[in-house]
């Protein structure tokens, strides 16, 4: 870690000090330009106005800030044509041409009237009324209106997410029917779980969702299915302004979610701050019925969350070429779990097993942040260091009361985890139609797991023992580089590069039996490097159409889950460990797109194209301690190699001015390989003999489609009706029924659309739940319900601007950071 800051810096200081020589080199004479800058409505002077100068080359050579009183003075300019632009966002630039010779040195342009452009008075707080999705090269851009931020939160709102599901009671993101997804906050990843973190944020503070399905080198590979970047709103308003909004839903149990941002901003400084919670309980039913022995399990839980949310930042602009920027996030969290499960033998009661639990997890995060850029004087280039560090702190006992016996206990889960990432980049446009990328990052991540309980638990023998106290901890570091070098041709245009990674992992388990104090140890490592290159083409032969091909490399680690040998979860009959013995698995995609545009919209069809290798998946084994019991054990393994692929349509269209529609279809399909047993006596008298073991290989096709439509009744009051639909499909553990669902909602606008209540009634028919049947290891029916048919109410409003909002200073690029933002 030393080295690479060490390496770090060198570079910046080299470079930096590259540029000063080449720029000392040039030819300069006693050339000046002097001047005043007014807003030409309220004629006031306009303090921190970008004055830039260029040759007649259009690179960038020099340039100043206005003062306080608007005027500005700039000395030593090269010989030679030149452009000077006074710019300021929310304004319209205004650009000069000159010559500076030894008989024209100095030039005094006296004062220079900006004039606001409408378009720009709030481009960055102004939400369009509908949501909108766009191929762009390496990414699916949607935009989001006013129909989808009523959605309450980010979870709720990613259900309308073309290729994106969200499991409805965990809570767990999928993407192209995947859940090996990265999903990242502003280009930011967190330690807080992602399920708990989509619903923290609120669905007002998101400006879009970006699906970066197969990613460049420029992005670290994990993920098969890619990257899901959730981007925030910023706010480059000057002075004082803000938002707040507030959200409350209601079937069995009362759900609320709130938001605060804040804002100040001159022309030096940006500070901003933010606070959002998501409060509320959910209730969970379900039942799995077994004909084999004609018993079944109910399960009867409520969710309870008390999730909290902190932000604070600056940016600090030292001039023109140097930018400094400081966040910080906290996030505490206290949620609870309250359930009975029962398991009821109808033909041997004496089996009846029924349970209370009371679980809870408290966890506390927190985020820090620091980022420097230095633009050199050529436009475009730039170098960026980037620290990033999270720390997670989480405890979850569980209280476990045997109603039928005396079987009580409290499992304890104690986790720390340590998140560091530095990021080196550097970008420089070789030329207009050419531009190189190259990067360093190392990314350290330390676990530390801590499992101990008051129960018993069957030894290897079979003997009932008091339960090990266990340890796990796990260190994996990565340090990388990745260089891209892109093209532009009139209609074409490419993108190649390549990332190499070495990653090395450390991992420690220890168990300690109760009384004897006797410790066993379980190491394990793996250490690898591997190469992964990417390249994309887009031809684009006239504005109306577009093709695009892509190509990258991508790994999936075995998450912590995975290879954790400490017990995660369980109940009377299913427990979930561990297998530290799983390796990563790799996966080349392909993908090609196609984009129309139509008179009143666009239309983007594209298929892609999955080799796996060393697939990971399931394995649901019998549990050998009581094989008569009827208890089974979830984990994971390495399987052969595997393909999928997959077929996405989605479109804008706008049939009248009133009625606009975003609908999607996609379709997956992927050959599952899995570890499954079964028995060959029946299970009362079934013993580990009778076991058999075998490879279940299951072609799983899964579709979805989603159709969001707009009704515009009037200038602020709309209406909206979203349906979903998800076919049935077979995956390894069970032949799952088709689900689908149809919401409602109104959305009025007031206040000069600076304000918007929006009404929502969800699942109107009721039809959402979870069925299917199983027949490994055991034949298995299963239901399960939650809190879908809900009613809802959603308030948001902006405040503050005036006339001072939109007057700060013009990014630089595209890519330059502004602060604000929940994230």
């Amino acid at each position: 870690m030393k080295k690479l800051i060490t390496l770090c810096l060198a570079i910046l200081f080299i470079v930096q000090n590259t540029q000063a020589t080449n720029d000392n080199s040039s030819e300069l004479i006693d050339g000046s330009i002097t001047g005043k800058v007014l807003d030409a409505t309220l004629n006031e002077p306009l303090p921190y106005v970008n004055i830039i100068i260029k040759n007649d080359k259009g690179e960038t050579v020099t340039g100043a800030i206005t003062l306080d009183n608007g005027t500005f003075e700039i000395k030593k300019i090269p010989e030679g044509k030149i452009t000077v632009t006074a710019q300021y966002i929310g304004y319209k630039a205004v650009v000069k041409e000159l010559t500076i010779s030894k008989k024209n040195r100095k030039f005094d342009l006296g004062e220079i009237r900006l004039e606001e452009e409408a378009a720009g008075l709030d481009a960055v707080t102004v939400v369009a009324e509908v949501s909108t999705i766009q191929q762009k090269v390496d990414r699916k851009v949607i935009t989001i209106g006013k129909d989808l931020a009523a959605a309450g939160t980010a979870s709720e709102l990613m259900v309308g997410i073309p290729s994106v599901s969200v499991d409805a009671q965990s809570g767990d993101i999928s993407l192209r029917g995947n859940s090996n997804v990265r999903v990242m906050v502003d280009g930011k990843l967190s330690n807080i779980p992602t399920a708990q973190l989509l619903k923290q944020i609120p669905s007002t503070a998101i400006k879009s969702i970006e699906l970066i399905t197969n990613p460049s080198a420029k992005y670290n590979p994990e993920g098969m299915s890619g990257i899901i970047n959730i981007v925030l709103h910023k706010n480059t308003m000057v002075g004082f302004n803000g938002s707040v909004s507030a959200g409350i839903s209601y079937e069995k149990e009362v759900k609320f979610n709130s938001a605060l941002n804040l804002n100040y901003r001159n022309g030096k400084f940006n500070l901003y701050g933010s606070y959002s919670n998501n409060l509320g309980k959910n209730q969970n039913v379900g039942r799995v019925f077994r004909p084999t022995n004609n018993s079944e399990m109910f399960f009867d839980i409520l969710d309870e969350r008390k999730n909290h949310l902190y932000k604070v930042g600056v940016d600090y602009y030292i001039n023109d070429k140097n930018t400094v920027s400081f966040f910080t996030n906290q996030s505490t969290s206290d949620n609870g779990t309250v359930g009975a499960t029962s398991a009821l033998f109808y033909n041997n009661p004496s089996f009846d097993q029924m349970q209370e639990f009371d679980a809870s997890n408290k966890n506390n995060s927190s985020q820090y942040n620091f980022d420097y850029k230095l633009d050199f004087a050529k436009e475009g280039e730039n170098i960026e260091l980037e620290v990033d560090h999270n720390i997670y702190n989480g405890d979850g006992p569980v209280v476990y009361d045997d109603i039928s016996g005396t079987n009580d206990y409290i499992d304890s889960n104690d986790t720390e985890r340590l998140r560091t990432t530095v990021n080196l980049d550097y970008v420089n446009p070789l030329s207009e139609t050419t531009k190189l990328e190259l990067g360093l990052q190392a990314r350290l991540f330390n676990t530390d797991i801590k499992y101990s309980s008051t129960g018993q638990s069957l030894d290897s023998q079979g003997m009932l023992r008091p339960t090990p106290d266990t340890r796990f901890d796990y260190t994996r570091d990565i340090y990388s580089g990745y260089a891209t070098f892109s093209k532009k041709f009139e209609k074409w245009t490419y993108q190649i590069g390549a990332r190499v990674e070495s990653v090395n992992v450390d991992a420690l388990a220890l168990e300690t039996e109760i009384g004897s104090g006797n410790t066993t140890p379980i190491a394990f490592d793996n250490n690898y490097v591997r190469v992964y290159p990417s390249a994309f083409f887009t031809y684009t032969p006239s504005e109306k159409n577009q093709y695009q091909l892509s190509y990258s490399r991508r790994v999936d680690r075995p998450g912590i889950g995975q290879v954790n040998p400490i017990k995660e979860w369980s109940t009377p009959l299913v427990s979930q460990y561990g297998n530290q013995e799983l390796e990563p698995q790799f996966t080349n995609s392909l993908e090609v797109n196609y984009t129309r545009g139509l008179e009143n919209g666009s239309v983007t069809a594209g298929v892609f194209y999955r080799s796996i290798s060393d697939e990971i998946n399931q394995a649901l084994l019998i549990d050998r301690s009581d094989v008569s019991a009827g208890r089974v054990i979830l984990t994971h393994d390495n399987f052969d190699d595997t393909s999928a692929y997959g077929l996405e349509l989605s479109t804008n269209y706008r049939p009248t001015k009133w009625w606009s529609i975003n609908s999607s279809f996609d379709l997956y399909s992927q050959t599952q390989k899995g570890i499954s047993e079964s028995l060959t006596e029946p299970l009362e008298t079934a013993t580990i003999d009778d076991i058999v073991i075998e490879v279940r290989e299951v072609d799983v096709v899964a579709y979805n489609f989603r159709m969001f439509n707009n009704f515009k009744a009037t200038k602020n009051l709309t209406f909206t009706a979203f349906g979903f639909y998800q076919g049935a499909n077979e995956n390894l553990q069970f032949d799952v029924d088709a689900m689908f669902f149809v919401n409602l909602g109104a959305r009025l606008s007031f206040a000069e659309g600076k304000g918007n209540i929006g009404v929502s009634f969800n699942d109107v028919f009721n039809t959402m739940q979870f069925k299917g049947v199983g027949t490994r290891p055991y034949e298995q029916r299963l239901r399960f319900e939650w809190e879908s048919r809900t009613i809802g109410m959603n308030l948001s409003y902006r405040f503050g601007g005036g006339k001072y909002r939109a007057k700060s200073r013009k990014q630089r690029d595209n890519n330059e950071k502004d602060g604000g933002g929940l994230f």
